[in-house]
C-alpha cells in the first residue's frame, strides 16, 4: 500500500511539473508540425537561469520568469535560423541545441548547481499559507497543489491563445503552410511565435523541476524531447484527436501516466540508466498501438 501511495504521489508531483514540458512539445510536435530539437537545450537553460538567479539573490518568481523568457529567446533563435537563413528545421534545432550546451555551462559556471537551502516557488507558497495562520511544510504533498494551480493557468492560457487570430494562424501554418501563405499571413512571424511559446513552456518546466529537485544540471535535458513526445502520444492514444482543449488535457494526462510508469519501473528493480530504454519502449508502444488497433478493427 505504501508503495502504491508513493507511486501515485510521484505521478501527480512529477507529472504536473513535467506537464509544462509536454505542453511545449505539443505545440511544436502536433499543433505546429515542427520537429524542434531546441527543447533539449531550452529545458536545462530554464533550470540553469533559474538556479543561477536564485543563488544570486533573486526571488524565485522573478528567476522563473527570467528562465521562461530565456527559453522563449532560444526558440526565437531557432525560428530565425530556420526562416531567415533557410536552414532545415531539424538542423536549425540541432544548431541551437548544441550552442545552448555551452550557454548553459556559462550561465551556471559549473556542471551542477545545487539549490539546497535556497528559496523556491514552492517554499514561497508554503510560507504565504503559513502567514495566513495555517501550518504547512514544503514537501511533495504541498508541491502538488502549487504545480497544479500553475498548470491550470498555463493550460487555460494556451487554449485561449490558440483561439485567437494569431493562435489560429500559428496552427494553420503547421497544418498547411502553403495555404496560409497564400492568404497573406507572415509565416515567418507565426513560426517565431510558435517556437517562442513552445520553448518558453519547456524552460518553465526546467526551472520548476530544478527548484523541486534541488539542483540544476548540464545534462538534465538529455532525452527530454523523447519524454515529452511520449507523453503527447500516450495522451493521444488514450483520448484521441479532438479540440485544442482536449489536446492540452491529453498531454497533461499523458505526462502523468509516463511519470507513473517511469516510477514503477524504478520500483521493480530497474535503474535510472534503464529509463531511456523504458521511454523508448513507451514511445514505440504509443506509436504502434493506434496502427495495430486499426488493423484489428478491419
Amino acid at each position: 500500500m505504501a508503495q502504491i501511495e508513493s507511486l501515485v504521489r510521484t505521478m501527480f508531483e512529477q507529472g504536473f511539473l513535467f506537464a509544462f514540458l509536454g505542453l511545449g512539445v505539443l505545440i511544436t510536435f502536433r499543433f505546429f508540425r515542427f520537429p524542434d530539437l531546441t527543447a533539449e537545450g531550452s529545458y536545462p537553460l530554464g533550470g540553469a537561469v533559474a538556479a543561477k538567479l536564485i543563488v544570486s539573490g533573486w526571488d524565485p518568481f522573478s528567476a522563473t520568469l527570467a528562465a521562461t523568457l530565456a527559453g522563449s529567446a532560444a526558440g526565437i533563435v531557432t525560428a530565425l535560423v530556420h526562416t531567415k537563413l533557410k536552414i532545415n528545421n531539424i538542423i536549425a534545432g540541432i544548431i541551437v541545441m548544441t550552442a545552448l550546451y555551452t550557454v548553459n555551462l556559462r550561465v551556471m559556471g559549473v556542471a551542477n548547481m545545487p539549490l539546497l537551502d535556497t528559496p523556491s516557488i514552492f517554499g514561497e507558497v508554503v510560507a504565504a499559507v503559513n502567514r495566513l495562520g495555517f501550518t504547512m511544510h514544503e514537501n511533495a504533498i504541498t508541491t502538488i497543489p502549487t504545480a497544479f494551480a500553475l498548470l491550470v493557468v498555463a493550460g487555460v492560457a494556451l487554449v485561449w491563445f490558440f483561439r485567437t487570430d494569431l493562435g489560429l494562424a500559428v496552427r494553420a501554418t503547421g497544418q498547411n503552410e502553403a495555404m496560409i501563405l497564400s492568404l497573406g499571413v507572415d509565416i515567418d512571424k507565426t513560426k517565431i511565435v510558435g517556437l517562442a511559446l513552445s520553448n518558453g513552456f519547456i524552460a518553465f518546466s526546467g526551472a520548476l523541476v530544478a527548484q523541486n529537485h534541488g539542483f540544476a544540471d548540464i545534462g538534465m535535458g538529455i532525452g527530454i524531447l523523447v519524454a515529452g513526445a511520449a507523453a503527447v502520444l500516450i495522451g493521444e492514444t488514450i483520448f484521441g484527436d479532438r479540440t485544442v482543449g482536449w489536446w492540452v488535457f491529453a498531454a497533461i494526462i499523458g505526462m502523468m501516466i509516463y511519470q507513473f510508469l517511469a516510477a514503477a519501473a524504478l520500483r521493480v528493480g530497474l535503474t535510472a540508466n534503464d529509463l531511456k530504454l523504458v521511454t523508448a519502449v513507451l514511445l514505440l508502444s504509443a506509436l504502434a498501438i493506434p496502427r495495430v488497433r486499426v488493423k484489428i478493427l478491419r
